[in-house]
């Protein structure tokens, strides 16, 4: 097991990363200060590991939740039901939750214990490769609504994270993929050198490589550790984690929650900020063209569908989280390994780099 920590003063927290890590009771007793955990999870997940996870909680008297799995169980309404069932189980401020899951488990959880009786702990256990290099670590919770992807949310940050590596080996290849994209992009924004192992490693990766594995979700962890530790709450920094993630999330909403994963439409959404990065004059094309090329190699979109018009792209990123005083702000690329975050890029510029994305690979 390799651990480094995420540093929030007195908020700080654990990220274990290996094999097995699901059934050591050890492991979770720290971070438990009540007599009761409830575990959420969706069903699928919940009939792979919810036994093991369960009985390694049996002090606790564990309570599993379960809810149907996908992004589009990412609403209110699911909110809604399992905050009802913690109310008519009569469970007090000092229970636990247990994120057991995706992305999808990890933001639903950590928005219900954000907001259960004003706050309770919870721990996050993500049993996806995408949710372990980025979206267990940071504290971002939320649902989405029909204009927009985690619109509604809380910043909660978990007690301990327990990315058990051996969850992997279930995930179907396209899973895979999506997760690898998140990897890229830290590569992309913070780490040159990473980048390039992650060339080189690449087939390894797809493998199921515990080694490579392990390595490449510590190193996702530590660059995003770092800079959530400097900027929190996304005042700053922080929004330099959100490479792809304006495009992607405008393609999430486009297309109805669940047809792309995230992490696919984060991938094409990374390719075409590398367009718009050479569209602005800092990134040379060969740049742009090695971005698409590891993208291709990585199994993620790279072409935006046909069907999607401009307008209705620009309309979701219009409505973004990160609007301010009425400006878009992006990320861009000064060079591979160097993010930076731009604002006031205009419209024609943004439909350009849509256009050059459906209509062929942006280069």
């Amino acid at each position: 097991m390799r651990t480094l920590r995420l540093d929030l003063a007195d908020r700080s927290y654990p990220i274990h990363i290996g094999s097995g890590l699901l059934d050591d009771a050890a492991l979770y007793r720290p971070y438990i200060r009540g007599r009761r955990v409830v575990v959420v999870s969706d069903s699928q997940v919940a009939g792979l590991y919810g036994t093991r996870v369960c009985a390694a909680l049996a002090d606790y008297r564990p309570l599993l939740l379960q809810f149907p799995p996908g992004e589009g169980s990412k609403t209110l309404e699911t909110y809604a039901a399992l905050a009802d069932q913690l109310i008519e189980g009569r469970f007090d401020r000092r229970v636990a939750l247990v994120a057991l899951g995706g992305g999808v488990v990890g933001d639903m959880t950590g928005f219900l214990a954000a907001t259960y009786q004003r706050g309770v702990d919870f721990i996050q256990i993500p049993t996806t490769l995408l949710a372990q290099v980025d979206s267990s670590v940071g504290g971002k919770t939320g649902v989405n609504r029909p204009g927009g992807k985690n619109l509604l949310g809380a910043f909660h940050q978990p007690r301990c994270v327990l990315a058990d590596t051996g969850t992997l080996s279930s995930l179907p290849r396209r899973e895979v993929a999506a997760g690898l994209a998140e990897v890229i992009k830290y590569g992309l924004i913070a780490d040159a050198p990473f980048l390039s192992w992650i060339e080189r490693e690449l087939d390894t990766l797809f493998e199921g490589d515990d080694v490579a594995l392990q390595h490449a979700i510590y190193r996702s962890c530590e660059i995003k550790a770092a800079i959530v530790a400097a900027d929190e709450r996304e005042s700053g920094q922080r929004a330099l984690l959100n490479l792809g993630h304006t495009f992607g999330h405008a393609v999430e909403a486009a297309t109805g929650y669940g047809a792309w994963l995230h992490g696919e439409a984060v991938g094409l959404g990374m390719l075409m900020a590398a367009d718009l990065s050479h569209r602005l004059g800092r990134l040379p094309a060969e740049a742009v063209a090695r971005v698409a090329a590891l993208l291709e190699r990585a199994e993620l979109p790279t072409r935006l569908p046909a069907d999607i018009p401009t307008d209705t792209l620009l309309g979701y990123m219009a409505g973004d989280k990160k609007v301010q005083d009425g400006q878009l702000r992006l990320v861009a690329l000064d060079a591979i390994g160097q993010g930076v975050i731009v604002s006031g890029v205009e419209t024609e510029v943004l439909a350009a780099v849509i256009d050059a994305a459906r209509a062929s690979r942006a280069a």
